[in-house]
């Protein structure tokens, strides 16, 4: 898909890994059973996808400090979504492999809302 725009959070990495996420996600809770359609299901997706829409709203906002409350929702979100996983590998609902690639995808984007939350913020390992 072609896009005719190119909005500045299109280059950020946190944005890309969560879109990853969002995808994974989905292909994940395709395979979950059809009566958690309105339960699991609904909620992880809803978490997931509330990381890449937070930092594209973000990406906006007039001050880094603004920016830096929309990472921090992002990283409740990826919290969440991870919260709902350990529920799914606890009800047998994915295997220990996709549980393994997701937390592995979920720790890569975590550490780097962390990153993006201290630049934004001017906060370093020394403050």
């Amino acid at each position: 898909m072609e896009r005719k725009v190119e909005y500045s959070f299109y280059r950020l990495d946190v944005w890309k890994l969560g879109m990853k996420l969002v995808n994974e996600i989905y292909t994940i809770t395709n395979k979950f059973p059809s009566e958690e359609k309105f339960g699991l299901t609904s909620q992880v997706r809803r978490a997931a996808i509330s990381v890449p829409l937070n930092i594209a709203e973000g990406s906006i906002k007039r001050t880094k400090k603004d920016f830096a409350s929309f990472v921090r929702i992002a990283l409740g979100s990826l919290m969440e979504t991870m919260t709902c996983f350990e529920i799914a590998i606890n009800l047998h609902y994915v295997e220990k492999m996709e549980y393994e690639k997701m937390q592995k995808l979920i720790q890569e984007l975590y550490f780097k809302l962390i990153a993006l939350d201290k630049f934004l913020t001017g906060k370093t390992n020394n403050n």
